[in-house]
């Protein structure tokens, strides 16, 4: 008897649709138990999995029988072990355990274990979202899943934790109350953060530079010997960004959900992510890849911050793959037999010593490199990554009577308030612009939207060509320098680009002649 139940699987950030077709037959030689698909060994693996699952649970396994599972499209590559639940179910189904009617219009998927009680498995919440494009109108998760499946709307979810729940679901769908969730009401949900500008001492000229990069959206270089703070003031750049919106919050979970990172009974990200990795990080593990191509960690950064500490300890070639993601706002993964894109619009934020001893120019501590040594270790940034990052900024080592005072600045929620009005401001520019761009910022904006939106006065513009001679910029850091004026004239209220705005935002390029002598 053939039976057929539907399920889903990730391709890249998004799903499709699976069919499993069961088929069981009599055999006048020995019984066997097949899966076919271009299944890999977690799939194959679910052949002992479903047998024990379905023993234990009470229920008839057809062991005297030859057993066929086909996973279609037959030429997709299937892997993990989301389809235990569906098999299972397509061989109560063809073996008349179950009502074939009662599992139409139904899509199924779980991890079983040998107990019969169904485990969670990643990429869920793509799923979810591709059955409700599909016209789905149940979806059958583990519970574990069920805030990621549930938080989509308008499909109906019900959690499971056994293989028999499971059973009772399909006998009576009336006897288990389906879940739905509202996005927006999870997304309001705030979760205080430990971290918090107000506790920073001094350093009101790099404040100031991050609510600049907060409010534009623009990456930003931090420049300063050990322990002047600048991982601090890096971990507090998130709490002055704009929270974020549904759409923002369903792409940033969808890559989360897909890796296996969303917390346990978790539904949405909510916070904008702050990632964070080793300088040992290979370039798959930060631009993505491997031999099941996953998401890295410029695509996990997402609408969030991607710091990198310790900036030139790094890789070169790991640093120098950045590139695509930081113009783009996207990363594609090349394969013999498909090519994956996935998103990554995000901030970074780069940290770095001065030097390898890291007190070069330090006011206290001498720096014990030799000049070749100071050189050699700064020109491991190379110079088209260094113009794709905007605000470039020194972090000097606090004055005695600034370390001993107690904090004194501002809230991060005080200086997240004029970002967000920045930001407004920017999102009623652009809301014209073609979609497909997604332009929500000042620094996603190209050479049309910067001919259109910064108009500058003759006396600005004066000193940008003045600034343009003698720092000899690039026309990518010249582009950058007016991205950083527009920005700097939103927090100001403004509707031009003056002399202060460029003046301001040519400070932020300054580093580039004192370190690299640009």
């Amino acid at each position: 008897m053939l039976s057929v139940v539907e399920s889903s699987a990730i391709f890249g950030v998004d799903a499709y649709g699976v069919r499993v077709e069961v088929n069981v037959a009599y055999t006048a030689t020995l019984p066997g138990f097949t899966i076919v698909g271009l299944p890999d060994v977690a799939v194959n693996e679910a052949r002992e999995r479903v047998r024990a699952a379905i023993k234990n649970s009470g229920l008839s396994f057809p062991g005297d029988k030859r057993l066929t599972v086909n996973l279609a499209p037959a030429d997709m590559k299937k892997a993990g072990p989301a389809f235990d639940l569906p098999i299972a179910v397509g061989l109560l189904l063809a073996t008349s355990q179950i009502a074939e009617e009662n599992a139409a219009g139904c899509l199924f998927i779980g991890e079983l274990s040998l107990d019969g009680s169904v485990r969670p498995v990643t990429g869920v919440l793509p799923m979810a979202v591709w059955a409700k494009k599909s016209g789905y109108r149940r979806f059958v998760v583990p519970s574990a899943n069920t805030g990621e499946a549930a938080i989509v709307g308008d499909i109906d979810v019900y959690p499971v934790d056994t293989l028999t729940d499971v059973l009772l679901l399909l006998a009576d769908w009336g006897s288990a109350n389906p879940v739905r969730m509202d996005p927006a009401e999870a997304l309001s949900r705030t979760v205080h953060s430990e971290w918090d500008f107000a506790d920073v001492k001094g350093q009101s000229h790099v404040k100031r530079a991050l609510e600049v990069a907060a409010a534009g959206g623009h990456n930003v270089l931090l420049v300063g010997s050990p322990g002047s703070g600048k991982t601090m003031l890096a971990r507090r750049l998130p709490t002055i960004l704009p929270p974020m919106t549904v759409d923002e919050a369903l792409e940033a979970t969808k890559l989360y959900s897909i890796t296996g990172l969303l917390p346990s009974g978790t539904a949405l990200i909510s916070e904008r992510p702050f990632r964070s990795p080793h300088h040992t990080i290979s370039n798959a593990g930060l631009t993505g890849g491997g031999s099941y191509p996953r998401p890295g960690e410029v695509s996990l950064a997402h609408n969030g911050v991607l710091f990198l500490d310790e900036l030139p300890e790094f890789n070169r070639d790991v640093l120098e793959v950045m590139r695509q993601p930081l113009e783009d706002g996207q990363v594609t993964i090349a394969r013999a037999a498909a090519s994956l894109t996935y998103p990554a619009r995000f901030m970074l934020c780069g940290a770095l010593n001065p030097c390898p001893c890291g007190y070069f120019g330090d006011s206290l501590r001498q720096c014990t490199c030799k000049p070749e040594s100071v050189k050699k270790y700064l020109n491991k940034l190379s110079g088209p990554l260094l113009d794709r990052i905007d605000i470039h900024i020194e972090v000097p080592r606090l004055r005695h009577d600034e370390l001993i005072a107690p904090p004194a600045g501002e809230r991060s929620a005080a200086i997240r308030g004029r970002v967000i009005v920045a930001r407004e401001k920017q999102a009623a520019r652009f809301r014209d612009e073609d979609a497909s761009r997604k332009i929500y910022c000042n620094a996603h904006m190209g050479a049309r939207q910067m001919q259109k939106h910064c108009p500058v006065t003759a006396d600005a513009k004066s000193l940008l060509c003045a600034a343009i001679t003698q720092m000899s910029l690039s026309a990518r850091a010249y582009d950058r320098i007016l991205k950083l004026a527009r920005t700097i004239s939103d927090l100001a209220g403004e509707d031009t680009i003056g002399i202060a705005h460029v003046a301001e935002a040519v400070q932020y390029r300054a580093l580039d002649r004192k370190f690299w002598g640009g």
